[in-house]
């Protein structure tokens, strides 16, 4: 049975808006209806400063949708009009008052904790740690890199996931060759799908590989948190997760919503490549995520007829701008025909070809990120605020 927006309205129609003022459809409330493979997709519009007070208007909504017949799914988000796009700088908390002199203990002097350990973070339960593997622009080769940065990561022994945030252009359904649709635990948390020993959450599981994702910032927002809250990881060791390109909204969400480990930024050699890379560095130093390396993608290519190189995008540009930064260079991924192939067909060259020169570059990069990791982690319990009472 198909689902249709007119059905959709009528359901919604019987949700009272704040205040019980009518209802949310009447009062004008919704966002644009999207329907795909049996998932509605919309927003609801409430004041900014009761947005936290919504959530049981959200989630009344988000139930009757699910209880229409035919209906396999709803993503429903809370959003406000902002001028900005959502961009603007966090509210400044106000300093909470000196306390008198006479009535503080001497204490020894304590460092702030990082603040991907801060409050206001959540983790996910059964996840140790979560990285993210991003880019400033598109076609630089972060998906092929993340996906083979978790495989190597798998090959040292961990228990590793793959979280797809690239919303609008998900790319793990076909690098990994997995089909269908995931199952649900109990109707409301889903199962990840999984090949290779991954397990795997992507938009390409829920929509069809053709349907456009026209969304605004709140649903893909909301849509990532769902991605990643609402599914049965289980135990990992390392989340990876596939940041879409660029700073927009989704990647300040992660960043600041989520207590990431650390970031590897992925850029070719060129500068026009490290301009955009440079942007996404500055973008995580500014949420205090650790930056645990950059690598250099395409970085050179050598013709199988005569084994001469050619640095087609110039080489060496992000081992530069990495000892410019005091940034770890995590390694050179050749531009290699072999690696496109085996991506295309869904078998990464980590996977089709373990003993490979490509594959051992792969594991040699995972293997510096999981020691980066160490090392911020170590860096993390050092800096934990420890008050000594003399």
């Amino acid at each position: 049975m198909s689902v249709t927006k007119e059905t959709v309205l009528e359901r919604l129609k019987t949700v009272n808006g704040p205040d019980f003022s009518g209802n949310i459809v009447d009062l004008g409330l919704l966002s644009d209806i999207f329907i795909a493979d049996g998932k509605v997709f919309f927003s609801i519009t409430v004041p900014a400063a009761r947005a936290q007070e919504m959530e049981p208007l959200r989630a009344a909504a988000e139930r009757v949708v699910k209880a229409i017949p035919g209906v396999t799914g709803a993503v429903v988000a809370l959003t406000a009009e902002k001028k900005g796009g959502g961009m603007e700088a966090p509210v400044p908390q106000r300093p909470a008052p000196a306390r008198p002199a006479a009535a503080a203990p001497a204490a020894r002097p304590a460092q702030h904790a990082p603040a991907s350990q801060s409050q206001g973070k959540r983790g996910v339960p059964g996840i140790s740690s979560i990285i993210a593997v991003a880019s400033g622009k598109g076609g630089v080769g972060k998906s092929t890199t993340a996906v083979n940065i978790a495989l190597g990561l798998q090959a040292i022994g961990l228990k590793v996931g793959v979280l797809d945030a690239d919303i609008y252009g998900p790319s793990m359904p076909r690098l990994l060759n997995i089909h269908g649709r995931p199952e649900t635990v109990d109707g409301k948390i889903l199962k990840p799908m999984g090949n290779y020993g991954l397990k795997v959450m992507s938009m390409g599981f829920l929509v069809d590989e053709e349907t456009p994702m026209i969304w605004r910032g709140p649903m893909v927002m909301s849509a990532l948190t769902q991605m990643l809250r609402e599914v049965e990881w289980g135990p990992l060791d390392v989340l990876v997760v596939d940041m879409p390109p660029g700073t927009g909204d989704a990647q300040l969400t992660m960043a600041q919503q989520v207590p990431l480990a650390g970031a590897v930024i992925v850029s070719t050699p060129q500068d026009l490549a490290l301009i955009d890379a440079r942007k996404g560095l500055n973008m995580f130093k500014k949420v205090d995520v650790p930056l645990l390396g950059i690598v250099e993608n395409m970085s050179y290519f050598i013709a199988p007829d005569t084994g001469k190189r050619y640095d087609i995008f110039g080489h060496g540009g992000a081992r530069k701008e990495a000892e410019r930064l005091g940034v770890t260079f995590l390694g050179e991924v050749p531009l290699e025909m072999g690696i496109r192939e085996s991506s295309d067909a869904g078998t990464p060259v980590t996977v089709s070809k373990p003993d490979g020169a490509e594959a051992k570059v792969y594991r040699d990069i995972a293997t510096k990120v999981w020691a980066r990791l160490q090392e911020e982690k170590d860096a993390s319990e050092a800096a934990t605020p420890t008050i000594v009472f003399e």
